[in-house]
Order: C-alpha cells, then sequence, then structure tokens
C-alpha cells in the first residue's frame, strides 16, 4: 500500500493530467482489470466529495477501477455514515491517505449563506439538515466579516467548510485517530475549482519523505 505521500503525489499526478486534457478516461477499464478485482481491492486514496455532478473524483484524479474508495455526499459533510465509510476503508484495506474535497460553485455552501443571510433556500427537513451540518463553518467567516466580496465570501466559505470535516475526521472517531497515531494515515483537505479542473491541496498535506 502507499504511503500518504506517494498516494498524494499519484493524486496530484493525475489531476495535473485532467487539468491539461491529457487523462485517458478508459485506463484500467479493461476486462483483465475487472477480472482481478473481483478477487479483492486495495485503494490507495479515500475521497470524501461533493454529490455535485461536475465533480467526479476517478476523472478528477484520472484514475480508474480499484484505485479510490470513493464517498460523496452534498458538501462533503461529515456524518455518522460517512465517517463509518472512512473508518471502513482505512481499516479494511489499509489505506492510508483521506482526502476532504471540496469545491467551487458548492450549492451546499451557497444555501448555507442564503440562510444565515436571511433568504432561506429550502422547505425540506432533509435538505436542511445538510445545510445545518454547513452552517458552523461558514458562520464563522461571516462573523470574522474579511471577504472583500460575495466570491472571496463563498471561496472562504468552502474551505472553512472543507477544515471542518477535515477537523472531525482527524478528532471525531477513535478508530481513525489510532491509524493516524499507528500507521501513518492522513486526512488532507483540497478544494476542486469547477473552472479550471485544478484540485488544490491546502489542508494537512504530508510531507515527502
Amino acid at each position: 500500500m502507499l504511503s500518504a505521500a506517494q498516494a498524494l503525489a499519484s493524486l496530484r499526478d493525475g489531476n495535473s493530467r485532467f487539468a491539461s486534457g491529457q487523462s485517458n478516461p478508459l485506463a484500467g477499464l479493461n476486462n483483465a482489470r475487472r477480472a482481478e478485482l473481483a478477487a479483492a481491492q486495495e485503494p490507495f486514496a479515500i475521497v470524501l466529495g461533493c454529490s455535485d455532478s461536475r465533480v467526479p473524483a476517478e476523472l478528477v484524479f484520472d484514475q480508474g477501477l480499484g484505485d479510490l474508495f470513493v464517498i460523496r455526499v452534498a458538501g462533503n459533510i461529515v456524518a455518522p455514515s460517512q465517517v463509518g465509510s472512512v473508518e471502513f476503508a482505512a481499516s479494511r484495506f489499509g489505506t492510508r491517505l483521506v482526502v476532504v474535497m471540496g469545491h467551487t460553485q458548492c450549492g451546499a455552501i451557497i444555501a448555507a449563506l442564503d440562510e444565515l443571510q436571511g433568504h432561506p433556500s429550502s422547505e425540506s427537513e432533509n435538505l436542511r439538515s445538510i445545510v445545518d451540518r454547513v452552517r458552523p463553518s461558514v458562520q464563522t467567516v461571516l462573523e470574522l466579516g474579511q471577504a472583500r466580496d460575495e466570491e472571496a465570501l463563498l471561496h472562504q466559505a468552502v474551505r472553512a467548510n472543507v477544515r471542518s470535516s477535515v477537523d472531525h475526521l482527524r478528532h471525531g472517531s477513535p478508530l481513525l485517530e489510532r491509524l493516524i497515531q499507528t500507521r501513518g494515515l492522513a486526512v488532507v483537505g483540497a478544494e476542486y475549482s469547477i473552472e479550471s479542473g485544478i484540485v488544490d491541496f491546502f489542508e494537512g498535506v504530508p510531507k515527502t519523505r
């Protein structure tokens, strides 16, 4: 299994290919690879990302079958089911890198900002449960008042939400805490730019050894 630093380097290389238009979406999708994976899987990275149709992790990182263990939920929030999914992959497969990936133009973050600014956008209790998990980190950004405009506010809110999810995974699970301390598990935060195709890893990046 790749170390966290090696896994991150592989994701960066894949994203570079994707952003420059040099990725091969059919790589690793042959019958031999599918047959190999029928026996077992060894994903080298776990990605907790948003459900947004414009942010498919496997394509963004130019990876194939069996390479990534992907969990997608609106707003890349961390609820018990997401924590359990990360715990499962990290403990069962020995995967050493977890990436929480937010993105530009995130609808869940926009909804949270709208609500905090007095313009609630949904009457659905289920959708509000997502907004409720996003709200604390977004509210902190609003209270700091450091954003120069709406675009900067959204950018800061997206990153604050990612940091909150990263912190929850690092400190809200005894199992993940133990894997961080004993197995070299790393939990990092990233933001994908829908406009450029580039992923910026900005939180908790492991040092290359």
